[in-house]
C-alpha cells in the first residue's frame, strides 16, 4: 500500500514539474530592446503598475525623498537626457528618477516599469555629471532589460518545481536551493547587461562612458576591504565589471 501511495505521489510530482517546465517554455519571449530570450509572465502595463505601487514604500525605506528641488531637478535632467536619446524612449515604460534622502547607504536601484532611484549618499560621492549618467544609465538598463520581471517569472517557476519535488520525493528544500543559486547567477548577468546598456546610453547622450569606470571605483572603495566575495553576491566584483565596461566602450565607440 505504501508503495502505491509513493508511486502516486511521484507521478503527481512529475506532472507538476512537467507543467512548470512547459509553462516556462510557453512564456519565453525575445526582449525587443536587447534581443535576449527571457521568460516573462507579465505585460509592460503590469510592470509599470508594480513600480508605481511600490515607489512610495521604497522611498520611505530610505528616509523619503531628498528635500532639495535643485538637486532633484539635476537628477531628472540627466535621466531624461539619457532616455530621450536612446531606445529607452521607444519603450512603453514611464521613467521617473527619485533622489532619496538616505545619506548613509551608497546605492541606486530600479523598480519594474521605469522607477529609478539614487541615494544622496551615492550622489554625494559622484564627481561629475557623467558619473551620474553612468549610474542612471545602468538603472534604465535594468528596466529596459526587464530584469525584475524575469526574476519574478523565475521565482514562480522554482516555487512550482519545489512544490512538485515536495509532493513527489520530499526534495523541495534541495530544489529551492538550486533555484536560489540560479537566481544569484542570473542576477550577476543582469548587472553586466545593465552596465553595457548604460555605456550605450551614455554615448548616445554625449556623456563620457569612461566615467562609468569611475563609478565602479567609487563603489569598490565604499565597499572596503571586507566586501562580500563575488561568489556570495548578486553583483559581480567591481574589477570584473570594469573589464566588461571597457569592452563595451570599445564596442560602441567604433
Amino acid at each position: 500500500m505504501r508503495g502505491n501511495k509513493f508511486k502516486i505521489r511521484l507521478l503527481i510530482g512529475i506532472a507538476i514539474v512537467a507543467f512548470a517546465y512547459l509553462q516556462k517554455c510557453s512564456r519565453q519571449e525575445v526582449n525587443p530592446y536587447t534581443g535576449r530570450k527571457q521568460t516573462i509572465t507579465m505585460s509592460p502595463e503590469q510592470e509599470i503598475r508594480i513600480g508605481l505601487d511600490s515607489r512610495n514604500q521604497m522611498a520611505q525605506q530610505h528616509g523619503g525623498l531628498y528635500p532639495d528641488e535643485r538637486l532633484q531637478a539635476y537628477v531628472d535632467m540627466v535621466g531624461e537626457k539619457l532616455v530621450s536619446s536612446s531606445i529607452a524612449s521607444q519603450t512603453p515604460y514611464q521613467y521617473e528618477f527619485h533622489l532619496l534622502a538616505d545619506n548613509e547607504t551608497i546605492n541606486a536601484f530600479a523598480l519594474p516599469g521605469g522607477q529609478c532611484f539614487i541615494t544622496f549618499a551615492l550622489l554625494d560621492k559622484l564627481q561629475n555629471e557623467d558619473q551620474l549618467a553612468g549610474v542612471l544609465g545602468h538603472e534604465i538598463g535594468h528596466v529596459l532589460g526587464k530584469h525584475s520581471a524575469e526574476r519574478i517569472a523565475e521565482s514562480e517557476f522554482w516555487k512550482t518545481v519545489s512544490t512538485g519535488a515536495s509532493v513527489g520525493a520530499d526534495m523541495g528544500g534541495v530544489v529551492n536551493g538550486i533555484g536560489q543559486t540560479t537566481l544569484l547567477a542570473n542576477g550577476r548577468d543582469d548587472e553586466l547587461e545593465s552596465d553595457e546598456l548604460g555605456v550605450q546610453f551614455m554615448i548616445n547622450a554625449g556623456y563620457n562612458p569612461e566615467e562609468m569606470i569611475g563609478v565602479m571605483k567609487i563603489l569598490k572603495d565604499a565597499a572596503g576591504p571586507n566586501r562580500v566575495p563575488e561568489f556570495q553576491s548578486t553583483h559581480p566584483d567591481p574589477e570584473n565589471r570594469i573589464e566588461k565596461i571597457r569592452e563595451a566602450i570599445e564596442k560602441y565607440n567604433r
